[in-house]
């Protein structure tokens, strides 16, 4: 799983039909510290996320490994809502 924060969101009106009702995210990846890293994907939302939340996910075969995108299409998927993290003892992120 890899560390992101939402930061924004994509629509698409026309998709594979197994697609039909998911919910496409924009994920930056984060480091520990809480800043952006280069990487930038398009996941599918499995847990109710929303832009400005961090959120671990998942990409390659992993990503079709949750009931929301069992057989599905896709290369990306949110799996958590990140409430806290700590590194080391110290308090990185608290929702």
């Amino acid at each position: 799983m890899l560390l992101g924060k939402v930061v924004g969101t994509v629509v698409s009106t026309k998709k594979e039909s197994t697609l039909d009702g998911s919910t496409f995210l924009l994920v930056r990846g984060m480091d520990l510290e809480g800043k952006d890293t280069s990487t930038l994907v398009v996941a599918v939302d499995a847990v109710g996320a929303g832009v400005g939340e961090v959120v671990l996910y998942a990409s390659g075969s992993s990503a079709r490994q949750t009931e929301v995108t069992k057989d599905r299409p896709v290369d990306a998927t949110i799996m958590a809502i990140v409430d806290q993290l700590e590194v080391g003892g110290k308090l990185k992120y608290v929702k």
